[in-house]
């Protein structure tokens, strides 16, 4: 077997990287590489107490996901390095199925597996370039509808059975095959994005520079979802489009990036309505903080400049 290295991301998910560690032995990778972006639920020491055999290495402060997936291969020799999220579990046999889809497409720089919530239903992961269209369907209930509409859900990616593979654009981050040369022949990860969007740039330039990007069901990764970002919910829906309007400057005309604040901006008022009106009929305490949290994000991207401090999220 080709060596294929493993290489995490964390941020404060000790339980849910430990339970990872335990399983990803199994698989046989020639490295396994965690990458801890200071934690504070004592993470670091966990690894170090449990998992001896794994390469980690410590961030003072947290520098993003971007820049910490740039250490973590860094660290790597392998030809291949499956990255992942530390809220993800791998199926048996699933490196053996990346390596040898690898092999046989050697134009795919990037390779994504199918990606399925804790209750076994398909996790959307491969997506079109944002364009102020598809900006406006996936942050509203329209986009979920076209997959109610059979002419036109299986050309709409988000919506997508994901049964065959393909080249799509891009795929999510939270697991994904990187082949080494191509990753290195375009620098790894614009580590100027925080969070968000920054696999979105590195497979926009590896087309660009000739490679492909593929979606391939060849094994299946199980991925929670949101366990470091919900600890800072308010600001990464800030994050988040502060991130997409920082691709559109790098990759798309100032006319295009105009296009998409406007169509924000009014996704952003719909929501601070309807939230807003949610909130006065909600008791909850829960779910009032919840909605107050995101009426604060919707004013800010209204009244403000897209950007946000964060440093303290991975």
């Amino acid at each position: 077997m080709i060596p294929f290295a493993v290489a995490i991301v964390n941020y404060n998910t000790r339980e849910h990287l430990r339970t990872f560690l335990a399983s990803v032995e199994s698989e046989a990778p020639s490295e396994v590489v965690v990458v801890d972006n200071a934690s504070s639920d004592h993470s670091v020491e966990m690894v170090k107490a449990d998992f001896p055999w794994v390469t980690l290495r410590e961030n003072k402060i947290n520098p993003g996901y971007g820049a910490a997936a740039n250490r973590a291969i860094a660290c790597c020799t392998a030809k291949y390095v499956l990255l992942l999220n530390s809220d993800t579990l791998l199926r048996h046999g699933a490196i053996q199925a990346l390596a040898s889809y690898l092999d046989s497409h050697p134009r795919s720089a990037i390779v994504g597996p199918r990606l399925i919530n804790p209750n076994g239903t398909v996790q959307g992961s491969c997506y079109p370039f944002p364009t102020p269209v598809n900006t406006f369907l996936v942050n509203t209930s329209l986009g979920r509808l076209v997959g109610y509409v059979p002419l036109l859900r299986n050309y709409y990616l988000p919506t997508w059975r994901h049964n065959t593979a393909r080249l799509v654009d891009w795929v999510k981050g939270a697991a994904v095959a990187i082949r080494r040369e191509a990753f290195e022949a375009v620098g790894g990860f614009d580590e100027s994005f925080f969070m968000y969007f920054e696999e979105t740039d590195l497979c926009y330039r590896l087309w660009s520079a000739g490679w492909q990007v593929h979606f391939a069901p060849v094994t299946s990764v199980v991925h929670i979802g949101g366990v470091s970002t919900m600890q800072v919910r308010t600001d990464m829906a800030v994050q988040f489009f502060a991130s997409l309007k920082q691709f559109y400057e790098r990759h798309y005309s100032k006319v295009r990036l105009i296009e998409m604040v406007g169509i924000v901006k009014s996704i952003m008022l719909l929501r601070l309505l309807i939230d807003g009106t949610r909130l006065c009929f909600t008791r909850e305490l829960g779910k009032c903080a919840a909605l107050a949290g995101d009426i604060s994000a919707w004013k800010h991207l209204l009244l403000k400049q897209w950007r946000t401090p964060v440093t303290h999220s991975s």
